[in-house]
């Protein structure tokens, strides 16, 4: 249904968006700018529905909808750009790549037999930008949520990310290599990150290149957000410390954040003029940096991109680039 008075609206898509950073971010741009038409794009309806009213109640901005997307589906994917597409919204302007998992308790897969974490970290987002790039409407943006975790030479707490090829990471051999369940989880996650940020400047390029539309692609780092709903498979003790006493990191002075502070900066990204012709660059918060020197390997990002394109089974009529 098309929001009342929506003559001059913009939709922005959030994946994940009914907690922790994404929910900050709609909330964030609801508030200060009730054009911008908020679409939360999430896997569970009823939560979904329960974060859109909350958002508004709060934000006092009706403009703010749910419509279903499971990342671990291609179908699902597809089903919701052609639902989008169907939906009478405002003009698209902005995607928010936020959704994202770790897993530490044992190799999962999607729906279609991919590696869980890479299948909604990176696939499911590739797949739906390519699907929506003839929606998005100039000055067009997408940001896509990474972590300082892709940075090998960074001291994160986490496992060091290795990328062999997009297949390998797609259907791992076996979970024999002699790391902890929780190990081999947590390096799959920093490498979907790393993922993310070759996905950005690959897709940059391209839509820079190919179609000369002004739809920028940045990547954005928000920084340890202690207290989120990442951490939720630990275990029982290490839960309570990541939600309860981490939570006194972000008063520090390193790169620790609350959710409502990176999702500000998130927002930020996605709605300030400041940015609309800033493509293929790296934000810490909402300061340009440097990513790793492992993330500008133009062959991985080659690699990954043409994977990508053969797993989700991209056809040339469903995105405005070439495959």
């Amino acid at each position: 249904m098309v929001p009342e008075n929506s003559l001059g609206q913009k939709s922005v898509i959030i994946t994940g968006g009914n907690a922790g950073l994404g929910y900050q971010c709609a909330h964030h741009i609801a508030s200060s700018d009730k054009t911008w038409h908020v679409i939360m794009a999430c896997r569970n309806p009823e939560k979904a529905n329960e974060a859109v009213n909350r958002l508004i109640r709060e934000t006092k901005n009706s403009n703010i909808s749910t419509m279903e997307l499971d990342l671990a589906s291609l179908s699902s994917i597809r089903n919701f750009a052609t639902a989008f597409s169907n939906a009478g919204q405002p003009p698209l302007h902005a995607v928010v790549c936020n959704a994202g998992l770790q897993i530490i308790n044992g190799t999962t897969y999607t729906s279609d037999g991919f590696e869980m974490t890479f299948g909604v970290n990176h696939l499911g987002h590739f797949l739906l930008n390519n699907l929506l790039l003839k929606h998005i409407s100039e000055p067009g943006r997408i940001v896509f949520v990474s972590s300082g975790t892709h940075d090998p030479e960074q001291t994160t707490g986490m496992p060091a990310p290795i990328y062999v090829n997009a297949k390998t990471l797609a259907y791992p051999d076996t979970d024999s290599s002699g790391e902890s369940k929780a190990h081999i989880g947590r390096r799959r996650y920093s490498t979907s990150k790393l993922c993310n940020i070759y996905c950005t400047y690959e897709l940059a390029n391209r839509i820079k290149k190919e179609t000369g539309k002004n739809i920028t692609v940045n990547a954005f780092d928000p920084g340890l957000m202690p207290g989120t709903g990442l951490a939720r498979q630990v275990s029982p003790i290490a839960f309570f410390v990541w939600k309860y006493v981490m939570p006194v990191m972000t008063l520090l002075p390193i790169n620790a954040n609350t959710p409502k502070k990176s999702g500000k900066a998130l927002a930020f990204l996605v709605t300030n003029p400041a940015f609309s012709h800033v493509t293929g660059r790296y934000f810490e918060g909402t300061r340009e940096i440097k990513s790793s020197k492992l993330s500008y390997d133009k062959e991985n990002a080659k690699d990954l991109w043409n994977t990508s394109i053969d797993l989700a089974g991209l056809k040339k009529e469903e995105t405005i680039l070439s495959i």
